[in-house]
């Protein structure tokens, strides 16, 4: 692991089931340190109950939990009287940039570029990264490792089984098109 590379995710990504499984995979293998709050989790938790009213509450929750518990140093606290003190476009972003700079993230994981503009996060010696350039990036840097993840990931895949094409179409529409492109050819799928 690039023991420098540590990860704020916020909850555009956490809220994709899939995508939040392949951060939390690659995470389990110490490809990255990732970082959250619980303003975070509670974000994505809202977004999730919001769209798809039939999920128990509490099932999320336990997920919440079990992410808190396997990963350690995860969870970011005592960054809320920084949050007045910061600017974004979106005065609601604020308590994300406030945990990065507590947690001592370099990177923020969004899929909300236009959120995080380079010139409010650089003072902070961290930047915005949308998911497909994060992961294409781990994929550089450990590629077998990657792969093996992505691969244990449809393994587990069983009710309903999906093949590995389907799998990448699925990260294809969560835009991470470049990733599925490399993805594609150490794979062999077309």
């Amino acid at each position: 692991m690039d023991e420098t590379l540590r990860a704020f995710l916020d909850a555009s990504v956490l809220y994709p089931v899939s995508l939040r499984q392949l951060l939390m995979r690659l995470a389990l293998e110490n490809l990255y340190q990732p970082k959250w709050s619980a303003a975070v989790h509670d974000e994505w938790i809202r977004s999730v109950l919001r769209d798809n009213p039939h999920i128990p509450a509490a099932r999320l929750h336990a997920l919440r939990d079990a992410m808190d518990d396997r990963i350690d140093d995860a969870v970011v606290a005592g960054y809320e009287a920084m949050i007045e003190t910061l600017a974004l476009p979106d005065p609601n972003d604020r308590h994300v940039l406030a945990a990065a700079i507590t947690g001592e993230a370099n990177v923020i994981v969004t899929r909300n570029l236009r959120d995080f503009p380079d010139e409010a996060l650089a003072p902070h010696g961290i930047q915005a990264m949308h998911p497909d350039r994060f992961f294409r990036h781990l994929l550089e840097v450990e590629p077998l490792a990657f792969v093996t993840v992505v691969l244990d990931q449809q393994a587990s895949l069983t009710k309903p089984p999906i093949p590995m094409a389907e799998l990448l179409n699925l990260f294809e529409r969560l835009d991470l098109s470049e990733t599925v492109t490399e993805l594609r050819r150490w794979v062999g799928i077309k």
